[in-house]
């Protein structure tokens, strides 16, 4: 297998045990409002996913710094793939929570599992095409960037909108 399959699996496990585990952070740390910032403050469905966008953002910093993965469109590969899972997480979701009537808590996972999955295989098999321009592959970087402080400012000041909604207490954002 090559080294970029490799690091591409073990993304998987990565994004899927950390995005796991910073499910509970916020509340484990008291809700310091720091760690607000990279783990679910709620339960609604748009702080959920950030456990698949902080876990597959830190898993391409050590992909690019720490393992010094050199493969075609790395950018625009994990960029994609980044966004692809929380759009799998979302569309699925509401897809069988309409068809049920309510979510279980085993599919929740799964579909997250699955969208990390879909996401890491994505960003793999753009690595594979030919280069495309430098310039081009960076404007990605911007974008994933963009997402990021997306998940930060909607915390905070999130839109009063379905998805953004803790669907138990009926609160936006970190409750002050």
């Amino acid at each position: 297998m090559s080294k970029i399959l490799n690091l591409e699996i073990l993304g998987i496990i990565f994004i899927s045990v950390f995005g796991s585990l910073l499910h509970f952070t916020f509340n484990f740390v008291n809700k310091f409002w720091l760690v607000g910032t990279f783990s679910a403050v709620n339960e609604s469905t748009w702080e959920h996913l950030k456990l698949a966008v902080v876990p597959a953002i830190i898993w391409i910093i050590l992909e690019n710094k720490v393992f010094k993965l050199k493969a075609n469109n790395f950018f625009l590969a994990k960029t994609v793939g980044t966004y692809i899972m929380p759009i799998l997480i979302v569309a699925i979701f509401y897809f069988y929570t309409a068809i049920l009537g309510h979510n279980l808590l085993v599919f929740d996972i799964s579909t997250f599992v699955l969208a990390v999955i879909i996401g890491q295989i994505v960003s793999y098999k753009i690595m594979l095409f030919r280069e495309f321009s430098r310039g081009f592959n960076y404007i990605w970087f911007l974008l994933l960037a963009a997402l990021f402080l997306a998940f930060i400012i909607f915390t905070f000041y999130p839109p009063h909108n379905f998805i953004f909604q803790d669907p138990i207490s009926k609160f936006y954002g970190i409750i002050k």
